[in-house]
């Protein structure tokens, strides 16, 4: 019995020491791929730092906290075009959701009306949610200019391919049996969905759609840095220009209206969550 049970910890643990090296391999060579030194972060960390400690402080050399006036002397502008980014996140996620709403019907499994269609609906969605946002910002700015619709659009596009596919999963778990109840008395697929499979799926779709607007509340910001409106624009100046007060300060204006986000929509999702489940 005992020497069976070495024989198992002796197998178990060649087996955990083999995937350790195959991982460690698998390391080495995708650093050696990607052409990433050690000897090279190492001599260059120092100028990570020494970025981040420039942000403490303003022009003169006082840190920051201690003149909050020329820190966030530019707090008005910043705050209106902080303003349109969440105008951008919102819009981008209402009709986003919206989008996914209806394609994720057509898209789950169980009760999507037609094979070829759910396949169809399933690759749109896809091609959606794979191609990032920054690509789409820079084709609709070139399309319709800068400013803001570019950045709608993009977060439109990309927020139906990630939503509808969290959408169909949904759908594809409900309880059958209020469906085909609906169904069975001969209405109409429409209708089955209604009030056989809506009901059921709704928190959560709406905890998701919120989860959705926090992240696209911080892509809203990325996107503006091609001039999809918002305040990413500016923050860019601000790098480039090594204003590093001015980044500082908007970065604290995006990180603090995110974690206000996050924690509003946090509730509202433990809520309808606790609500569905209920």
């Amino acid at each position: 019995m005992l020497a069976a049970y070495a024989a198992a910890v002796r197998t178990r643990r060649r087996q955990s020491m083999l995937t350790f090296a195959c991982v460690a391999a698998a390391v080495v060579l995708s650093s050696v791929s990607a052409e990433i030194s050690p000897v090279r972060f190492a001599a260059n960390i120092g100028n990570f730092t020494s970025y981040i400690y420039r942000l403490g402080h303003l022009d003169s050399g006082a840190l920051v906290w201690t003149d909050p006036v020329e820190w966030f002397w530019g707090l008005g502008r910043w705050l209106r075009l902080l303003g349109e980014t969440l105008l951008m996140a919102y819009v981008g996620t209402i009709l986003g959701a919206a989008g996914a709403f209806f394609l994720s019907f057509l898209a789950a499994a169980n009760v999507a009306p037609n094979r070829w269609l759910r396949i169809a609906v399933r690759r749109f969605c896809e091609l959606c949610r794979t191609v990032p946002e920054l690509v789409f910002a820079l084709i609709f700015v070139i399309a319709f200019g800068l400013g803001p619709v570019a950045g709608v659009l993009a977060l439109v596009i990309h927020c139906v391919g990630a939503l509808g596919k969290l959408f169909a999963e949904v759908v594809e778990n409900i309880d059958m049996k209020p469906v085909e109840g609906v169904t069975s008395t001969g209405a109409a697929w429409h209708v089955a969905m209604r009030y056989g499979a809506l009901p059921q799926v709704l928190p959560t779709f709406v905890s998701y759609a919120l989860l959705r607007f926090e992240i696209n509340v911080r892509s809203a910001a990325v996107i503006g840095f091609v001039g999809a409106g918002g305040i990413g624009a500016d923050l860019l100046e601000a790098i480039r220009k090594f204003y590093y007060s001015d980044v500082s300060a908007m970065l604290v204006l995006v990180v603090v209206t995110v974690s206000i986000i996050d924690f509003l929509t946090g509730m509202v999702r433990h809520r309808l969550i606790g609500t569905g489940s209920h």
